[in-house]
């Protein structure tokens, strides 16, 4: 058994809040608001680490997006987590990835339901509070996990990775691949996705490093996780920076349509693009020598862990209190600051790995 206590730190909270809370349309929390919340989303009760796993639950899963690749396997492991764990999984969704309204009204469907829980990946970090914390007024616990709320909505968070580590290796990946000089770009999902403006805040602290002094970050493009519009972003992203050495695009949809934008380029192997990516997406665009390397943490993994997390909250095995730990399969995690638990480190994926995956 390995033992997982990777917590992030209150910086990474900090750059999250304001990061994303500053890119948002609509309106947020302050650092006491969420310490305020957050403590009593997560002190409902006290933790039997003992208690007997209950069965017979039904969770919801609320993805940014329905039939996107990424969120179908990622919720395919929860869904045989939960089976696993003798209870029923249900996914509802929006099928726009910027659909805030949509998701804020599965929210409430679920509620009204009456489901165990709530597995949700928020596109906005304040936009579905209300109805979440309505869910949990009415006993239902919340779990969000890939992208997460603003602390005080929801019992736990199940993170990908460190979003510093997610931020900074990226940078680092798409240094060693340029030379560690040139002109970089961004292509993110939607301009208020919280996990991407957390990426893309650490993405920016690293560059200040001075071993990237000949690195120079010129634009930050969104492409909404729509495979049209990322394609178009990363063409126009070349013609308005034809000295463009790279691109970062911390997002399936994003790195997959600027590969096929690159393959069939002028730019192919000459602008190099790393990201975070599905091994299936990406293989073809790595054997023939559009992308070096990217990365990514292993989506069934995540909805794995967010379904397992969401049963041990019904059971009260865990409130979602810093320093609680709990096994989830045959992994034992201990929850970090604020509710955060952390599914561990990113691989990276190249010619010579990539094979060996298959999502």
């Amino acid at each position: 058994m390995r033992k997982s206590s990777l917590r992030r730190s209150g910086a990474a909270l900090a750059a999250a809040t304001s990061f994303a809370l500053a890119l948002t349309a609509c309106g947020g929390t302050t650092k006491s608001d969420v310490k305020s919340d957050n403590a009593s989303a997560a002190s409902a009760g006290k933790a039997d680490p003992n208690a007997a796993t209950k069965k017979g639950l039904t969770v919801g899963f609320l993805p940014k997006q329905v039939n996107n690749p990424y969120f179908t396997t990622s919720d395919k492991g929860g869904e045989k987590a939960l089976a696993e764990l003798g209870s029923k999984y249900k996914e509802v969704g929006p099928s726009s990835a910027t659909d805030t309204s949509g998701q804020v009204s599965y929210v409430n469907t679920l509620t009204q339901q009456q489901v165990n829980a709530i597995a949700v990946s928020a596109q906005d970090p304040g936009a579905l509070c209300t109805a979440l914390k309505q869910a949990m007024s009415n006993g239902i616990k919340v779990v969000t996990y890939d992208s997460d709320t603003s602390p005080g909505c929801r019992n736990a968070f199940v993170s990908q990775a460190s979003a510093e580590d997610l931020g900074r290796t990226e940078v680092q990946l798409l240094a060693e691949q340029i030379g560690y000089k040139g002109e970089i770009a961004v292509l993110s999902a939607a301009q208020t996705a919280t996990n991407q403006n957390t990426w893309i805040g650490y993405m920016k602290d690293e560059l200040k490093d001075p071993k990237y002094k000949n690195i120079k970050l010129v634009k930050i493009a969104y492409g909404n996780d729509d495979a049209q519009q990322s394609f178009q972003q990363t063409q126009g992203l070349l013609q308005e920076h034809p000295n463009l050495k790279g691109i970062i695009s911390p997002t399936t949809v994003g790195i997959k349509a600027a590969a096929q934008y690159l393959s069939g380029s002028k730019y192919k192997g000459k602008v190099k693009l790393t990201g975070l990516g599905t091994p299936n997406d990406m293989r073809k665009y790595v054997k023939n020598g559009t992308v070096d390397g990217f990365e990514l943490w292993d989506p069934a993994k995540l909805g794995d862990l967010a379904a397992r997390t969401a049963v041990a909250l019904v059971s009260g095995q865990i409130t979602g209190k810093e320093g609680e730990t709990f096994k989830a399969g045959d992994t034992t995690y201990t929850i970090g600051k604020d509710g955060v638990i952390n599914l561990g480190k990113p691989t990276v994926f190249d010619a010579k790995n990539i094979d060996q995956f298959n999502f």
